[in-house]
């Protein structure tokens, strides 16, 4: 799949085939090598991932988040933190950590799994401590972020969002 087509045909999926095979693990490290990939303000690459396999952690997962309750069907949960000892600014945490979250549902899209982004951030609706906790993040280290991994157990149709109505051209 060419990456213009899986820009456009990527969805968040968050019904998974629970019956299908699991996530390899030649799968996981292609969507990990495409988080860590992933542009990085001043090259700090301050991204840490922690990878959740172990059904009873992801059902804690599913349970402590308002939005996050496909995660118990899930093959996989990546919780994305972002190190302040190695990047001060958090609203660059945030843009390095969203932008390694993007390739990673790009890559599982293009390896032909399903994926959603659940946001982690002050106001989110998620127990904080408790996944800080689940997955042994030391203190430095911020999570802002969770991609939800399996086999798509849905389909869903692409959107054309383009909207021209949102594009200021230059004048002159």
């Amino acid at each position: 799949m060419d990456v213009l087509e899986a820009i456009r045909t990527r969805r968040s999926i968050r019904k998974y085939d629970r019956d299908a095979a699991p996530v390899t693990a030649g799968e996981l490290r292609a969507i990990l090598g495409a988080g860590f990939a992933a542009p990085s303000a001043h090259n700090r690459q301050p991204r840490h991932y922690y990878v959740v396999r172990d059904r009873e952690k992801r059902e804690t997962i599913a349970r402590i988040g308002r939005y996050t309750k496909m995660a118990a069907e899930a093959d996989l949960c990546i919780v994305i933190a972002g190190d302040t000892s190695m990047q001060k600014s958090i609203e660059l945490l945030t843009m390095d950590c969203s932008a390694s979250i993007e390739n990673m549902l790009l890559a599982a899209h293009g390896l032909g799994l399903g994926a959603v982004w659940c946001g982690v951030f002050p106001g989110a609706s998620l127990e904080v401590d408790t996944l800080t906790s689940l997955v042994g993040m030391p203190t430095q280290q911020v999570p802002l972020g969770i991609v939800v991994v399996g086999r798509p157990g849905e389909t869903r149709e692409s959107v054309d969002r383009y909207n021209p109505a949102f594009v200021h051209m230059e004048e002159g």
